[in-house]
């Protein structure tokens, strides 16, 4: 028999044992608006499958089995494959999910390109986490996961989750079309993520403290300022080093930094979980380097011949200033508005306004300008454009000089979300941001640019008892007012259908 048949026929097969837990998705949107861009909130958050074109679409398709349908069982497998054919977007063809899952009691690793979402934050009323957010296309890795392990001996009032990948990204060929030889880009950039975060608590009453790290490494770097072309390591070591942040890139000399481009954030959460009422308060702390990390960098070296040895116990404080405060309440018996959530987010302050290295002469050592989401080498923390973190960071895609940089990274913002139920099958949610940007610390505005961003959006399931079951269809209205995004107005439309490959998929799987 011809090997593609015989391959055809496996998966056929595959698919028809676990059609009570395969789920086909389908679904189109379409945007239209009127100023310079779409509107921040019709194409943020939406996992990097967006377009900040004035004009765009898409045709969606994709297949789900979610290996947590039956955890009943110590082994579970799952997968996902989720393509969309687009217009006036970055890429034609857009391969957003692609992904195996393998599960073992707590224990999963996953295998390709999925969509992760937020620690901590609602996925739908936050402005978005600042290292992990879900404002980018996900990027191909392998990833193993702990999930909530109660430890031993403690009556269940503290347990511990994790993860781990290392992955590449995919936009080397959009970096390339974008830049036009204006502006460094990379190429077969490697990436890497950590995380653990530890709960106390009984169930009622919680507290999550986290940590979260993120590197790109390796690759090649083209059209830097200072060569042409440079070769990163590629080896066991360099992975190690994004594992450990310790190494040195090929550029630093006598001034040493981690290898690659390693960023973070300190997450904390306090949740309070009441018969009708929920309320969560947390915060987001990102760090580009240990100004930031630890608020404590090392400055007692020696002078003249010494000037690169630690000679002396010496230190250089830094302040608390930057942070995403956020809090978030759910009304569990008031469907018309049952969730609200309020974020202040302050980016000003980055270790300082000054970088002071260590000289033969001068041996003070400061560590400000952190510069967030920018770096010396790579092109920073941003995939195909858009930021991988919070979205109130602008974007390198709205970028019209071919450069690759976040040109306003200094800010403050105020942000709000609100949600709610009214009828059966009928959700809607309401976003407003109020925003003042300063620009960088190396390209500060000659003004402070104030923006205002807003969406209005209400979505329509049908019920299952309908001819129309298993269809949705959503609109949102989008706006921008201000010097920072634009001024800006858009429309758009999202119409779905999910379908179990069996009638009692649904049922089975619950």
């Amino acid at each position: 028999m011809n090997k593609r048949i015989t391959i055809v026929c496996m998966l056929l097969g595959v698919v028809m044992t676990t059609t009570a837990q395969t789920e086909l998705r389908t679904e189109t949107q379409v945007t239209a608006s009127a100023g310079d861009h779409s509107p921040l909130w019709l194409n943020a958050n939406h996992y990097g499958l967006s377009s900040i074109e004035r004009n765009s679409g898409y045709l969606r398709a994709g297949i789900f089995h979610e290996a947590d349908s039956n955890r009943t069982r110590e082994w579970r497998w799952g997968y996902g494959a989720d393509v969309a054919v687009a217009a006036n977007f970055t890429s034609t063809l857009v391969v957003q999910q692609a992904y195996a899952d393998l599960h073992w009691k707590k224990i999963r690793m996953t295998v390709g390109s999925k969509q992760q979402p937020m620690v901590h934050k609602n996925q739908e009323l936050s402005s978005g986490s600042q290292t992990f957010g879900i404002n980018a296309r996900p990027i191909p890795q392998v990833r193993f996961e702990l999930d909530w392990w109660t430890v031993p001996y403690t009556r269940g009032w503290v347990a511990f989750r994790g993860y781990g990948s290392y992955g590449m990204t995919t936009d080397d060929r959009w970096q390339k079309d974008f830049t036009q030889g204006h502006d460094r880009r990379t190429e077969h950039t490697f990436f890497h993520t950590k995380g653990g975060y530890l709960r106390f608590g009984p169930k009622n009453i919680t507290f999550e403290l986290g940590l979260e790290m993120g590197c790109q490494f390796g690759g090649t770097i083209y059209d830097h300022v200072s060569a042409p072309k440079i070769e990163n390591d590629k080896g066991f070591k360099a992975f190690l080093n994004a594992l450990t942040a310790q190494g040195t890139d090929k550029t630093d000399g006598n001034y040493l930094n981690s290898e690659g481009n390693h960023v973070g954030s300190w997450v904390a959460k306090l949740n309070i979980d009441q018969e009708k009422w929920n309320l969560g308060l947390y915060a987001d702390q990102f760090f580009e380097d240990n100004s930031m990390m630890v608020h404590i960098a090392y400055n007692g070296y020696g002078s003249g011949d010494e000037a690169f040895l630690r000679k002396q116990s010496r230190y250089f404080c830094y302040d608390f200033r930057d942070a995403l405060l956020g809090a978030e309440l759910k009304l569990k018996a008031f469907p018309w508005a049952n969730d609200f959530v309020v974020e202040y987010l302050y980016t000003k302050y980055q270790g300082g306004p000054v970088y002071h290295d260590i000289t033969k002469t001068d041996g003070e050592h400061i560590t400000g300008l952190d510069d967030y989401y920018n770096h010396h080498l790579f092109t920073g923390w941003q995939h195909w454009g858009m930021v991988m973190g919070n979205p109130l960071y602008l974007s390198p895609i709205y970028n019209t000089d071919h450069t690759i940089q976040v040109k306003d990274n200094r800010f403050w913002a105020w942000h709000f979300g609100i949600s709610g139920d009214p009828l059966p099958g009928l959700h809607y949610r309401l976003l407003t941001s109020v925003q003042k940007g300063f620009g960088t610390y190396f390209a500060i505005y000659p003004e402070p640019r104030n923006n205002v961003s807003m969406l209005a959006e209400a979505a329509y399931h049908f019920p299952a008892t309908s001819r129309w079951a298993g269809w949705h269809v959503k609109g949102a209205l989008g706006m921008d007012r201000g010097e920072l995004m634009g001024d800006n107005f858009g429309l758009q439309l999202t119409v779905g259908r999910s379908m179990w490959l069996n009638k009692k998929g649904k049922e089975n799987r619950q």
